[in-house]
């Protein structure tokens, strides 16, 4: 299974997401999964890469703009660059058997919604989950409900739209959406 995850290409102040992503990293490669993701060496974007590839593959989007700032990974499985951000948000989009939103930062935001609203608009049916370590993405998910509360979006709509706090409850949402 290709697994996307979106992330940063910071480290943040907290410790604890480095460790995470590293598990989270080693579960993808320890279960024969793929990694796809951005395709950057920097924060923690190469943190989940080198931890995948260490024992798995990894699939790299690249933007032209940041292979050109020299932030490409360059030991990767496959390096795909391509034009533009568009660009790459639409391929990793296409490759992704699930969609995982690491905490992170304005690019990460971006990228999620793509596939948010793609789920709300039934063009994906693949899960979104976003990994809600240490309440990250608390305010999305009462976002994402406010939106119900107001009568913007639907539960219906929503649905494929998950949070979790930690990788067993990641691992329970995609063996639950696989049966």
């Amino acid at each position: 299974m290709n697994i996307t995850v979106y992330l940063g290409a910071h480290e943040g102040n907290d410790p604890s997401y480095r460790k995470a992503v590293e598990e989270l990293g080693a579960w993808i490669a320890g279960n024969g999964n793929r990694l796809v993701y951005g395709g950057s060496d920097e924060g923690l974007m190469a943190v989940i890469a080198d931890a995948v590839l260490s024992h798995g593959e990894v699939t790299g989007i690249e933007a032209q703009m940041f292979a050109d700032q020299g932030v490409a990974h360059q030991g990767l499985t496959e390096l795909v660059i391509v034009p533009d951000i568009t660009e790459r948000r639409t391929r990793m989009i296409e490759l992704g058997d699930v969609f995982i939103a690491f905490p992170g930062g304005t690019g990460t935001l971006e990228e999620v919604s793509e596939v948010v609203s793609k789920i709300c608009l039934n063009q994906l049916s693949q899960p979104c989950i976003f990994y809600n370590l240490n309440g990250f993405y608390d305010d999305m998910k009462a976002f994402l409900q406010r939106m119900i509360n107001v009568g913007f979006s639907t539960s219906e709509r929503q649905h494929g739209i998950y949070f979790a706090s930690n990788l067993t409850e990641i691992e329970h949402i995609i063996a639950t959406h696989q049966a």
